[in-house]
């Protein structure tokens, strides 16, 4: 890859309207909201987002939240679930702390109020593929992200010393030396302004917005692990990223998810022919990772020449049906389908990124005074591939880690060197949505499901051939989206072409088997050469 310049936009720090806190924290989803309330009692603390606070992820989430509230589960089957998962690269002490702190975790969201669902008194768990016991807790039937998100978000408002900047986007963190001092934002008039903090946590989600079809939110462009990138944190993992196998195929609902725990309560799949494909690909049928299912639905989609394959609910009771998954049985009826009557198009979606900014096991990144949380964040908690369920988990659990961290000391503001930056051209006439529109096709034919070598020298090449736009400032959020999108996208095809295997979410035609040669990581930062990490074994859990 060619030179990066360190920031999006010109500008000298004396010069613009400053804001000072504790702590500032970067995104409004499950992480950074947890994060914020855990800290707020003692500190200081802005927490901003670039859209209205619901506009995340966490509010979509249909899926729910995987953790050992009962006494058929097991701390170490929840381990073994997600290391099977991460298919060789998960870290074994991360899947560890997940799996042990969880349970505290929602027996705090319960003592805050998240009414999670019950049957005859108890906890209702469901479950979900690569789940090998009941553990996924849900709330208001398959609405469990907006119900947590609301109970969160209420409670924030309500927090003295939190204050929430709605409409105010990140275009840089302000870092020298190897230290983070805050974040250089664009408010809400589009003029920019510095936050400065004793502690910065990146919780800004991911990056669905690099494929054309995404079961996030508009504004999951990437920013937080482009931005880290940019100020010198090192990324990790970038070459994995999920598809949900199951996002509705209809133009009136394009890339609207239908939760995996249809699938963990019976619903299956069919091609055009009726015919029942995924014991065929996997002995756990739909209950396969979620790679698996993606990859089989597309090579039945190429066999039969369809552009979708079905799920078919209909040997379900309605009734329950519309207890349980109330969003999925409204989103089919908005678009004219009834899931009692009628097979349901779906199609794989990008949905999750389970590389990022590079953290230990407290949130801390290689920056000092830089901490990430979510799906920002990479733990190795999710290894190859994410188990299902697990990711509203590690918004809690390891924003709870941050929390801790930080009330176990002293945070004190240190003084924010003069930092000044002159080395952009001026922006030029906007075509940023043609751009995207470009970058997005690039990664949807060669840095998607199935990916090989031509197609990523392809990709690489169509990208670098767009890099000199990276030299001209972005001071508009559209133009920020779009230079942090196409850094992260030629960081992904680095790594995609670095993995020379098949590994979980990973796919390549031409080395279409795991190779125990890349049992380990490329973690990348600006301005250093790309290195590699072992995996870590299971015996550095013990």
């Amino acid at each position: 890859m060619q030179p990066v310049p360190r920031y999006l936009v010109n500008f000298s720090l004396a010069d613009l309207p400053c804001l000072r806190a504790d702590v500032l924290i970067i995104g409004s989803g499950i992480a950074g909201l947890f994060t914020a309330l855990k800290l707020a009692p003692r500190y200081r603390i802005i927490l901003i987002t670039k859209e209205r606070p619901e506009d995340c992820c966490t509010y979509l989430a249909q899926g729910d939240i995987a953790a050992v509230m009962d006494e058929e589960d097991s701390v170490e089957l929840h381990v073994e679930d997600t290391l099977a998962a991460g298919a060789g690269l998960g870290n074994p002490a991360a899947a560890r702390v997940l799996a042990e702190e969880g349970p505290e975790r929602i027996r705090e969201l319960l003592e805050w109020g998240i009414a999670f669902d019950r049957e005859e008194g108890r906890l209702a768990l469901g479950r979900e593929g690569a789940h090998s016991r009941r553990r996924i807790l849900h709330a208001g039937g398959d609405a469990t992200g907006a119900v947590i998100w609301q109970g969160l978000f209420a409670r924030a408002r309500a927090c003295e010393g939190l204050y929430i900047l709605p409409q105010t986007m990140a275009l840089d963190l302000l870092a020298e030396e190897g230290r983070c001092f805050g974040a250089l934002v664009l408010r809400p008039d589009g003029s920019p302004a510095a936050i400065l903090a004793a502690a910065t946590v990146l919780a800004s989600g991911g990056a669905g917005g690099l494929y054309p079809v995404t079961t996030n939110t508009a504004g999951a462009t990437g920013d937080g692990v482009a931005m880290a990138y940019r100020a010198g944190a090192e990324v990790v993992d970038l070459e994995f990223y999920q598809f949900h196998p199951t996002a509705l195929a209809h133009p009136q609902a394009a890339g609207l998810l239908i939760t995996e725990a249809v699938r963990g309560e019976g619903a299956v799949l069919r091609n055009g022919r009726g015919e029942r494909f995924m014991p065929a690909y996997h002995p756990r049928a739909e209950l396969a990772p979620r790679d698996v299912v993606a990859r089989a639905i597309v090579r039945e989609m190429a066999r039969t020449g369809e552009r979708w394959v079905y799920l078919d609910l209909r040997h379900l009771d309605p009734a329950w049906l519309e207890r349980r998954f109330p969003t999925v049985v409204a989103t089919c009826r908005r678009a004219g389908l009834d899931p009692a009557r009628d097979w349901l198009p779906v199609a794989p979606a990008a949905h999750y990124f389970m590389g990022g900014v590079r953290t230990d096991l407290s949130g801390r990144t290689s920056l000092e005074g830089l901490y990430a949380c979510g799906e920002v964040a990479c733990t190795g908690v999710h290894g190859a591939n994410r188990l299902g369920s697990n990711s509203l988990l590690e918004g809690v659990v390891f924003g709870g880690r941050i929390a801790r961290e930080l009330l176990d000391r002293k945070l004190n503001r240190p003084p924010c060197p003069p930092l000044q930056y002159r080395e952009l051209r001026e922006g030029g006439t906007p075509t940023e949505d043609a751009a995207v529109a470009e970058l997005r096709e690039i990664m949807a034919a060669r840095v998607g499901l199935v990916r090989e070598a031509e197609g990523l020298k392809e990709a690489a090449s169509k990208l670098e051939a767009c890099w000199s736009r990276l030299a001209r400032e972005a001071p508009e959020r559209r133009e920020a989206e779009s230079h942090n999108m196409l850094l992260l996208a030629g960081l992904m095809v680095t790594a995609a072409t670095w993995r020379r295997e098949s590994r979980g979410a990973h796919f390549r035609s031409d080395f279409p088997a795991p190779n125990p040669a890349y049992a380990k990581h490329l973690v990348l930062a600006w301005g250093r050469e790309p290195r590699e990490l072992p995996a870590r074994p299971p015996a550095e859990d013990r």
